[in-house]
């Protein structure tokens, strides 16, 4: 869906978005195999989305550079349209991943963390399309998709700090 949109409306921001749902997916995954084994096992599966994000998160920066210099041309409505839709998928997986936000087990905490950024990347993916649609100023989505490119490596940092002791 966020590739679709990404191209459609020729957003870093959605690409950012689209890359991290991607790196959550797989998380999800690992995650769901890590299930009652071993906390290092957990551990690995915590890095494992750590890993993601930070790797995903460079590409959408490299992206955002290559468009800095190729040139874009965001269109507002059209991202509005798109992170609306993806707010409302991850408001509801993090309304369900609630009960993990301060567990134990890695995995599952690493899994919700990787949602809630989700949700903030969609919120700012939604404000930046409409100050697109209201100003027509495309660099609003260049510096959204930097952004978000460098939280979602924040993120992977982060998880990769929680789960240093294993």
């Amino acid at each position: 869906m966020g590739i679709v949109g990404w191209y459609i409306a020729d957003s870093t921001g959605l690409l950012a978005d689209a890359f991290d749902m991607l790196a959550d997916a797989s998380g999800y995954v690992v995650a769901m195999v890590a299930i009652g084994r071993s906390s290092q096992f957990q551990n690995n599966a915590a890095r494992w989305n750590g890993s993601m994000l930070i790797l995903l998160g460079v590409g959408v920066i490299g992206e955002v550079i290559h468009r800095v210099i190729s040139g874009s041309n965001p269109q507002g409505l059209v991202i509005i349209a798109f992170a609306l839709l993806s707010l409302a998928v991850n408001g509801g997986v993090l309304a369900m991943l609630a009960p993990y936000r301060n567990t134990e087990e890695m995995h599952l905490k690493a899994t919700w963390k990787d949602t809630r950024a989700d949700v903030l990347v969609n919120i700012s993916v939604l404000l930046s399309g409409t100050a697109i649609a209201i100003s027509g100023y495309r660099h609003i989505d260049l510096i959204v998709g930097f952004a978000i490119g460098l939280y979602v490596i924040k993120e992977g940092i982060e998880i990769f700090a929680e789960t240093n002791g294993d």
